[in-house]
């Protein structure tokens, strides 16, 4: 069978067993998105963006099981002053979420506005549709299409506390499907927050419009749910002087796919999208991203680092895209594994396509093994092969970690990383 028709009729089986949200201000941008879905057809492994990751459990009609992880592990950023938002096998829990009221920023569910007309109208599913160009993300695309709920955050100034979105995961077969839509006025100021295991089947997509001198603060933890398989999209576009940053630290989960495109539109704006992932045994972690450059002077940094083991798979697809007359640019782009055993694989695919002269674009990729020689220095001077391979570990990840701005988020994450490692030693 043809793999177009193969697309096709895995696509019509997943939709089948999907609802779409009807009526509201959404209408026009679903049913767009349902048109272009049909077109294109999910992805498969033939698909040359996927040809690392397997789809199969992303696409398939039924949500495979995931046991729900019984944990006393301190929730991270519970000892924060925060917005709370939750939500549960991705539904709203109004009980658990705090007041949405803030200065400097509004804050509703998507499943709340069903007017004709609403500020998001201008915003959903539109960074998603200009990130189809010139690669393919169906699964966005269904996304926007089918999501069932999220929040729309306006931001006018500099609110006070982060807004953190919580995702808990109570049923072993649940399929969650959310999209937030945030909007970052110009001079204004936001740091928002994710964690916790979503549900046993996990589609999220976030739209980032930020205006002229704005800053947008992301900080994400995905980790506690062995099971988890996620497939999380975020599109952003940045104006002049306005600032982009983005951490995910990953641990567990059999399949995680993150995808990031980020447009940089205005003259002198910063992006960062960083990451750090620790595997064991049944894990496979996928990193995607896709950064334009469309504006004079502006500068981008993609650090991600992986820590592999037991058989362990990471992968990381980057690239950087300088469009012509985008001149002074500076794109930094580096990828890098540590491989704790020799089952493990790290694979990546970096790209640079540079259509202006006068840029400084520049990146790197490597995998490698516990330093010997360091490990030997630490363990002379009385530290155990243990602890002293995981303060190695740990400063292999600091150059992620670093891109963190806000130094309490940042001491908070390599909290959780070197917890992380010593579990595992345990």
């Amino acid at each position: 069978m043809a793999l177009a028709q193969i697309k096709i009729d895995a696509t019509s089986e997943r939709l089948a067993a999907l609802e779409m949200p009807q009526g509201g201000w959404s209408g026009a941008a679903r049913a767009d998105a349902l048109a272009r879905l049909q077109a294109m057809g999910l992805p498969s492994r033939r698909d040359e963006y996927w040809k690392y990751t397997r789809p199969d459990t992303l696409v398939q009609a039924k949500a495979p099981e995931a046991a729900v992880l019984e944990t006393d592990e301190k929730p991270v950023f519970s000892g924060m002053d925060r917005l709370k938002i939750v939500f549960i096998d991705g539904v709203f829990d109004a009980a658990a979420s705090d007041d949405f009221a803030l200065e400097g920023v509004s804050i509703e569910r998507l499943a709340d506005t069903s007017a004709d007309i609403h500020w998001a109208q201008g915003l959903y599913g539109v960074l998603e549709t200009a990130g189809q160009d010139p690669v393919e993300r169906a699964l966005a695309a269904l996304n926007t299409a089918y999501a069932t709920d999220g929040v729309l955050i306006h931001v006018t100034g500099k609110p006070s506390k982060p807004i953190s979105l919580i995702y808990r995961h109570v049923s072993t077969s649940s399929d969650a499907i959310l999209h937030h839509v945030v909007k970052v006025d110009a001079g204004a100021e936001v740091t928002v927050l994710e964690n916790g295991p979503a549900a046993a089947r996990f589609n999220k997509c976030m739209e980032v419009d930020i205006a002229d001198g704005a800053k947008f603060h992301h900080v994400r933890t995905q980790g506690r749910d062995h099971e988890r398989r996620a497939a999380t999209h975020m599109f952003a576009r940045l104006g002049t002087e306005s600032v982009f940053k983005s951490f995910t630290l990953t641990a567990n989960g059999v399949m995680t796919r993150n995808e990031c495109v980020i447009e940089l539109t205005g003259d002198d704006a910063h992006a960062t999208v960083a990451g750090a992932a620790l595997g064991d045994g049944d894990f496979h972690h996928d990193d995607t991203i896709f950064i334009t450059h469309d504006a004079v002077n502006c500068e981008s940094r993609q650090v991600f680092k992986k820590v592999l083991r037991n058989g362990a798979t990471g992968v990381f697809q980057g690239k950087i895209l300088v469009k012509p007359g985008a001149q002074k640019t500076d794109g930094y782009q580096i990828s890098q594994s540590l491989l704790l055993d020799e089952d493990s694989q790290f694979l990546a695919k970096p790209e640079l396509e540079i259509y202006a002269d006068d840029v400084a674009c520049s990146h790197g990729s490597t995998s490698g093994a516990i330093d010997e020689e360091a490990l030997f220095y630490l363990r002379s001077r009385g530290v155990p092969k243990g602890p002293a391979t995981d303060l190695l570990t740990l400063s292999f990840l600091a150059e992620a970690v670093e891109e963190i701005e806000d130094e309490a988020l940042a001491e908070e994450i390599t909290e959780r990383l070197a917890a992380w490692l010593s579990r595992r030693r345990s």
